[in-house]
């Protein structure tokens, strides 16, 4: 069946719509960072860059790293960014676009996120890099998508809803990571649930004039536990992208800069550092 030229834009140059790439522009092995400034703190480590293309706040650079081709793009903020991203992606390696129809043999692609974010428990400090075992989303973004859920995502989401009952507003999802990527290039590093938010201020508890709705917020998330599973710590992106790489068939990871102390009230005087030991991490790895 074709997909809908309304449904799947293509741009007169052949390249997807947002990101403007081409099927050929990207590697099967991906870094995403939330900043478009951050895509070449990343590929200054690449041997080679194929590739150097933009629009709007997706930067991608694609290279290589010895004999192994990466991509790193940037998402911009927020889950809802991921949705563009992630399905643009999809569709450069698994919609033919000559067709509009879906390939018969799908290609899974290896995402990797490097990100910043901040810490729920006081016994993580500022500079931990941490993987996500699990992304818990408080946004919108999967009421919009079928997924289907393991027994294990459906148990700990059970004890999840039950611990936020009271908030009548959020409908939270959960999944978790990429096994393989958690057991490569997250193997030694601090593991835990990711709170993604739908926004900075006081969907991850800040307050600065507007009074929050869910007061002691972090409270709250870092009470949280069930079995070995506890929350650790707060971001923007996370958990959209564990779905949407469930959802579409691909391995996703999240590796977390943590710049900030949620608990403590303290925030890194070094973040680019912390960033680029998470950026060297990833590239030794993957």
């Amino acid at each position: 069946m074709k997909i809908a030229k309304s449904d799947l834009i293509i741009n007169p140059d052949g390249s997807i719509y947002h990101l403007n790439l081409l099927p050929d522009d990207i590697a099967e092995n991906i870094i995403t960072v939330g900043d478009p400034d951050r895509v070449s703190d990343v590929s200054k480590y690449f041997d080679r860059i194929e590739y150097k293309k933009g629009k709007r706040e997706f930067i991608t650079h694609t290279g290589y790293i010895g004999k192994k081709r990466i991509t790193v793009i940037s998402t911009g903020i927020g889950t809802d960014n991921i949705d563009i991203v992630f399905n643009e992606l999809d569709a450069l390696v698994n919609i033919d676009f000559d067709t509009r129809e879906v390939k018969k043999t799908l290609t899974s692609l290896n995402i990797i996120r490097v990100g910043t974010s901040g810490a729920v428990q006081p016994d993580i400090p500022m500079g931990t890099i941490l993987a996500s075992s699990h992304g818990l989303g408080m946004d919108a973004l999967m009421n919009f998508y079928l997924s289907k859920p393991s027994a294990e995502e459906n148990d700990l989401l059970a004890a999840v809803q039950s611990h936020f009952g009271h908030l009548n507003h959020i409908h939270p999802y959960l999944t978790a990571a990429d096994e393989s990527l958690l057991n490569t290039i997250g193997k030694d590093l601090p593991k835990g649930i990711t709170v993604t938010a739908p926004g900075f201020y006081a969907p991850q508890g800040r307050m600065v004039r507007a009074k929050n709705a869910v007061p002691d917020f972090i409270k709250l998330i870092n009470s949280f536990s069930s079995k070995q599973h506890r929350i650790t710590n707060l971001e923007m992106e996370t958990a959209g992208i564990y779905a949407l790489a469930r959802v579409l068939g691909h391995k996703a990871l999240s590796i977390n800069a943590i710049l900030a102390s949620r608990v403590k009230l303290e925030f890194s005087k070094d973040p680019h550092e912390i960033v680029d030991q998470a950026i060297r991490l990833v590239l030794e790895r993957i």
